[in-house]
């Protein structure tokens, strides 16, 4: 094998093992998103969700140097989320399109408020040294939780009912199943993962919490949902669609592709919210959503 040849397989293992980090919080993001749709409730709080758990995150793994800490402090902040939300369209029946895009924005004006009592500024919590940060972890559980979460929903008891309150809640409700408790659990799910995700993006991809940081993935994560028709395996492998066109921008920022000079930065940084757009546009009148996805259920 010549130096090019070499080179050649060096990028490409570069190029992957990019991916597959990338692909981590839109992995754990999505995996939250289809436990809550499975049961029946729209959610594209995810988003918001994913946020307070990378501030929660780099705040507590700052403050005590651990990073499982953190991780959990993460978690903990996207379930809080995640029970206010259930609140707002369970419990209270809100639209919960309008309930999710509020949860976005509660989230939005929470992390540079908290920042800024923290530590004075609103852009950003204080950097996190690598010995303090995630190498691999959060990746090797993404992808465990994907397979677990198939078998969940394929094998187990709980994880049928989860695929009838989001099908056929009626059903479920005459087998002595509460459907809302059901739909709740889905909920709160969405958002222990999602938080996880987002304390990926905050103390493994980067070194510390940023304003906005997310930048869409929660949305990127519900868009790799339709493209996996709301199925475990084909949305990981989504995420890894979309992983990868953000490696490949991360990798062209610039080169000189042609001419001599690089291509404007904001020119490739667009490209995975384009692939994005296009993967939708080409799954409309597909992918089906469970039949009762955003139906409000009576009878508990």
């Amino acid at each position: 094998m010549n130096a090019a040849e070499t080179g050649a397989w060096a990028l490409l293992i570069q190029l992957a093992a990019s991916t597959l980090r990338v692909s981590t919080p839109l992995v754990l993001a999505a995996l939250g998103g289809l436990a809550s749709e499975r049961s029946g409730v729209i959610n594209i709080a995810l988003e918001g969700m994913m946020l307070v758990g990378a501030l929660a995150a780099a705040i507590v793994t700052h403050s005590t140097a651990s990073p499982w800490l953190g991780v959990g402090a993460g978690m903990a902040a996207g379930a809080l989320l995640a029970l206010l939300y259930g609140l707002c369209v369970i419990r209270l029946r809100s639209d919960q399109i309008v309930a999710g895009t509020a949860i976005n924005l509660l989230a939005a004006g929470i992390a540079p408020f908290v920042c800024k009592v923290l530590y004075g500024a609103t852009g950003q919590t204080p950097s996190i040294g690598i010995e303090n940060r995630f190498q691999s972890g959060p990746t090797w559980m993404a992808f465990a939780l994907v397979l677990a979460v198939a078998a969940w929903l394929r094998w187990t008891p709980s994880g049928l009912w989860v695929r009838f309150a989001g099908e056929h809640p009626e059903a479920l409700s005459t087998a002595g199943i509460r459907v809302n408790r059901v739909r709740w659990a889905g909920v709160v799910l969405s958002g222990v993962l999602s938080g996880l995700g987002g304390a990926a993006l905050s103390i493994q991809l980067s070194s510390a919490f940023s304003r906005n940081m997310t930048a869409g993935r929660g949305f990127m994560a519900l868009a790799a949902l339709i493209f996996g028709k709301w199925r475990p395996v084909p949305t990981a492998l989504a995420c890894l669609l979309f992983g990868f066109a953000d490696a490949i921008q991360i990798r062209l920022q610039g080169v000189v592709l042609w001419g001599s000079e690089p291509v404007p930065v904001q020119f490739i940084q667009i490209l995975p919210y384009v692939v994005t757009v296009l993967v939708l546009a080409g799954l409309v009148g597909q992918a089906r959503a469970p039949r009762a996805l955003g139906q409000f259920f009576d009878r508990g």
